[in-house]
């Protein structure tokens, strides 16, 4: 794998831990507690924080801040300007640092760009969240999410292909890309050995 990168312009405080082959563009900030995989790509004006987990291979595009107790799954993608929260009741004049609720992106999923992801909730691998949406309790794998707040509009394939399955019920339906076969069973989508 390549070396990593980091643009003069961008801090990595000391004890921050990267992988291998990650690029950290202009005005990055990488706070000293954050743990990166390899292969991870932080666009301009991005923030990450102390208590952050980022697995491998995660996209996270321009002027998105990761912020303390956010967990993001290899494969993840966050989309220009997207946000996460960690305190659901902020107040300036009110401390709430031992009040944070963790959020999980899992494996594959990505968020839009805009999209809002409210603190606590887990989004399923491989979801969709589209741009603009807020997320304000837990996704699905495979979810296709929409909206203010977001609702389930569909699923999508690990490939990102729109899949031809209703939100409830039993089907099946293939990516049109890749042929994997996808089932729908009891309001859970899952991908056919």
């Amino acid at each position: 794998m390549a070396a990593t990168f980091i643009h003069p312009s961008a801090i990595v405080d000391d004890g921050a831990q990267l992988g291998d082959g990650c690029r950290v563009w202009h005005w990055v900030h990488i706070s000293a507690g954050a743990r990166i995989g390899q292969g991870c790509s932080f666009g301009q004006n991005v923030f990450v924080g102390n208590d952050v987990l980022i697995g491998h291979n995660v996209k996270i595009q321009n002027n998105v801040s990761v912020y303390d107790a956010v967990t993001l799954e290899d494969d993840v993608f966050c989309g220009p300007s997207m946000v996460f929260t960690n305190v659901y009741n902020p107040r300036s004049a009110v401390v709430r640092k031992d009040e944070y609720r963790r959020t999980l992106v899992r494996r594959g999923a990505t968020l839009g760009a805009n999209s809002t992801v409210v603190c606590g909730v887990t989004v399923g691998q491989y979801a969709f969240i589209g741009a603009g949406a807020v997320v304000n309790h837990d996704v699905p794998d495979y979810a296709l999410m929409v909206g203010v707040p977001a609702r389930q509009v569909g699923w999508m394939s690990q490939h990102g292909e729109r899949l031809a399955l209703p939100l409830a019920g039993e089907a099946q339906a293939v990516c049109a890309q890749t042929g994997q076969r996808y089932q729908l069973s009891n309001g859970q989508c899952t991908l056919l050995g």
